[in-house]
């Protein structure tokens, strides 16, 4: 089968035949991909940011947004059978340790995380758990929602973990309205009342964002935190939702938070740099988000199958990834990119 590999930090990687993954444990899953997602994480794997923290053997295949058909299963699996659509939870579970138990999941002491640290689903066909499995409604195409398993349940998640805060009458920020943050403004719009305002230095992106749910847009021209503060009474925002997370975008986030506001970093590449007389005097946080939990993405896909979470895609054929990555690296990109094996 065809896979998506990277041999070398730094350059891109290349599409070239691999033996097709076997189940191997009673409770194993191989899925045929319909679509595999292409993130802005895969851009910074192939600079080598993800380098130190997966000890990835090279040469492995990206992928970690995965969707597709159940193409065969092991002994004890019960819940799929070959033929079912599916979505894929990022990531493989051991469901023994604390974290598993108490739904944790995301912090599984013994997780591996195909298209980070394993072989993910740039490819034909991939390997994974049945605990990762997620079947899809009647009528779903993989393709459509691949994305949803990593930038959709990422938003998903730090929206889930923001709702406490984001009362009738409060103000959430949304900075940047991509892949990430156009999936942040619908799942904030179906979950709560908050007044949400997106910022995004691209104006087409910004025109969008009424129809997901915005209700006030600001192009980031060098005066958007101001703007930010006119539009709150000068004292900011109870959340800002840093989807993120570089050039300059990470400094902007926190200047827009208010006394014991929230500073939620979601996307990465940039680093936060504040004195920490400000985190006490001013009593605000600054909130980590990695991906989301199963049920995270269970729950997703029942506001996506009714209506309320969509994504914005374009596909790309799986020897086109390069192209796909020029269109992401170059801001083209409207949505997300969705590399679709053989078509």
């Amino acid at each position: 089968m065809k896979a998506v590999r990277l041999h070398e930090y730094g350059l891109r990687p290349r599409v070239e035949e691999v033996p097709e993954p076997e189940i191997r444990a009673p409770f194993d899953v191989v899925v045929r991909i319909g679509g595999a997602g292409l993130c802005r994480t895969d851009l910074h794997i192939v600079e080598g940011q993800w380098a130190e923290k997966s000890h990835v053997a090279l040469p492995y295949t990206l992928g970690h947004e995965n969707a597709g058909w159940v193409h065969a299963v092991g002994s004890a699996v019960e819940h799929v059978q070959p033929g079912d659509p599916v979505i894929l939870h990022p990531l493989v579970t051991c469901g023994f340790c604390r974290a598993c138990r108490a739904g944790d999941d995301v912090h599984c002491e013994a997780s591996s995380f195909p298209g980070i640290d394993a072989d993910g689903g740039m490819a034909g066909q991939l390997r994974t758990s049945a605990r990762s499995v997620v079947k899809l409604a009647p009528g779903t195409a993989p393709a459509s929602v691949a994305a949803l398993a990593d930038a959709g349940l990422t938003a998903y998640h730090a929206v889930k973990k923001a709702l406490p805060l984001l009362y009738p009458g409060s103000t959430c920020v949304v900075m940047g309205a991509g892949g990430l943050g156009h999936l942040g403004v619908q799942c904030l719009r179906a979950t709560s009342a908050t007044r949400i305002i997106v910022l995004d230095p691209n104006e087409a992106a910004l025109a969008l964002t009424a129809g997901w749910g915005a209700d006030e847009t600001i192009v980031v021209d060098g005066r958007h935190v101001d703007r930010v503060l006119e539009l709150t009474d000068g004292r900011g925002a109870e959340v800002v939702l840093d989807f993120v997370g570089e050039k300059g975008a990470e400094r902007d986030s926190w200047n827009m938070t208010r006394r014991a506001g929230s500073d939620f970093v979601i996307g990465y590449g940039g680093t936060v740099d504040v004195p920490t007389i400000d985190v006490i005097s001013t009593e605000r946080n600054i909130v980590g988000n990695l991906v989301g939990t199963y049920n995270d993405l269970v729950e997703l896909m029942a506001l996506n199958a009714a209506g309320k979470v969509t994504m914005l895609t374009h596909t790309y054929e799986l020897d086109a990834v390069n192209e796909a990555m020029d269109d992401l690296e170059a801001g083209r990109l409207r949505g997300r990119g969705i590399l679709v094996p053989g078509s």
